[in-house]
């Protein structure tokens, strides 16, 4: 029996098992299972792409601050949105699959270069390789925001259809990681501990202990601190899924009515477009930088105004000096010697701060190297409480 027909026949199983306690942990045996086999399914793609049989792969090389993949059915409007924001030219016609590759374009906003890529339309199967949905997918993985491009008409179906296919290969649209510490140990068997306020939402402890069974897994340590679901903690054991924001584009809005917009505007973390009349693009890039979280640290050259042009973006996870100085080039982290910072990330302007540092959106850097024995901070600057005392320094020299 191949894998597909397994896949198959579990997921027949659970749409036929009734979803109360006393099967609680029967279902989530048959969701581990089923976990396991699509793992096996994305190693094998994985494997196969390197040889000459596995097919052509849609990877380029990454560009930019960041990167954001349409993903849609066929004939929805990808290639017209990326050639309106971009100026690239990927082929546009009324037939369906009219892109066979990715087509890469650069888009420029508030600073940033973004790379946007047009991957070919999916079918229905993606997930399980039909129409090379298998490298399609694996390239989105790559993204730091999708956007799943919908036909405004058939907006909620698609919607549903490309999200079952998406989480299918392991990608987790618009969530975060769950708040679940698992490690493995030799011995002591199963130890679960569940965090004060918190409660598991559709598994016991018992269902924790079949799942890690069927992984090979005896003895663990699990600590709880969210309220998980079984889907949850099959995705912490697999520990390769991956969490990227996500938004739905919904395009050809000049084919429908007000009042239907307005039923469309319920949709989550949706926006309304139409590409060919250029309708909301702004809107879109605007949405777009919310979502990507990017912040723009501006550079202080020494007795210079600040540069507005070039910012350096960063990922509002990784916004510490370090990670600043890092971005510009790896050499200039050995030469730091302190930062004077402007913005709201201080209290006072400029503070003088040290590599741990978090800054904030349009914040302004200059960084005092320790090779430069001529520079003198003045005394009564601020300090951050992070950096500790300076030894004295030589007197200026006047000439």
């Amino acid at each position: 029996m191949s894998v597909l027909q397994k896949i198959a026949d579990i997921e027949a199983e659970m749409a036929r098992t009734q979803k109360n306690k006393a099967t609680n942990a029967h279902l989530g045996l048959l969701k581990a299972k089923l976990a396991k086999l699509r793992a096996s399914i994305v190693t094998e793609s994985t494997k196969g792409a390197g040889g000459g049989g596995g097919g052509g792969g849609f990877e380029v090389s990454k560009t930019g601050d960041a990167r954001v993949g349409f993903v849609g059915f066929p004939s929805v409007g990808k290639s017209t949105l990326l050639n309106k924001m971009t100026g690239q030219e990927s082929e546009v016609a009324a037939y369906e699959f009219t892109t066979l590759t990715c087509v890469p374009g650069i888009f420029y906003h508030k600073g940033a270069k973004i790379q946007l890529l047009d991957l070919p339309g999916i079918i229905e199967g993606a997930k399980d390789g039909k129409g090379r949905g298998k490298q399609v997918i694996s390239t989105a993985m790559s993204c730091s925001l999708i956007l799943i491009v919908l036909d405004v008409m058939k907006s909620v179906v698609h919607k549903k259809k490309i999200e079952y296919e998406l989480e299918g290969f392991g990608l987790r649209l618009n969530k975060k990681p769950p708040a679940i510490n698992f490690t493995k140990r030799e011995k002591g068997g199963l130890a679960l501990s569940i965090a004060p306020g918190y409660a598991l939402a559709d598994c016991d402890e018992e269902t924790i202990a079949q799942v890690l069974k069927e992984y090979r897994i005896m003895n663990a340590q699990v600590r709880v601190n969210c309220n998980a679901t079984i889907d949850e903690f099959i995705d912490v054991v697999e520990g390769n899924r991956k969490y990227v924001p996500c938004l739905y584009v919904m395009n050809k809005i000049d084919q429908i009515t007000i009042e239907e917009l307005d039923i469309i505007a319920e949709i989550p973390h949706h926006v309304p477009i139409c590409a060919h009349h250029e309708w909301n693009l702004d809107g879109l890039a605007d949405t777009m930088w919310a979502y990507m979280a990017l912040l723009r640290i501006y550079t202080k050259p020494k007795g210079q105004i600040p540069d507005y042009t070039a910012p350096v973006i960063l990922p509002a996870d990784k916004n510490s000096i370090e990670e600043f100085c890092v971005r510009i080039h790896k050499s200039l982290l050995e030469q730091f010697r302190v930062a004077l910072v402007w913005g709201r990330s201080v209290k006072h302007n400029p503070q003088r701060c040290g590599k741990d540092h978090k800054l904030m959106d349009e914040d302004v850097v200059q960084i005092i190297k320790k090779i430069e024995a001529d520079v003198r901070v003045p005394p009564s600057l601020p300090r951050a409480s992070a950096v500790a005392p300076e030894a004295a320094r030589a007197p200026t020299v006047e000439r």
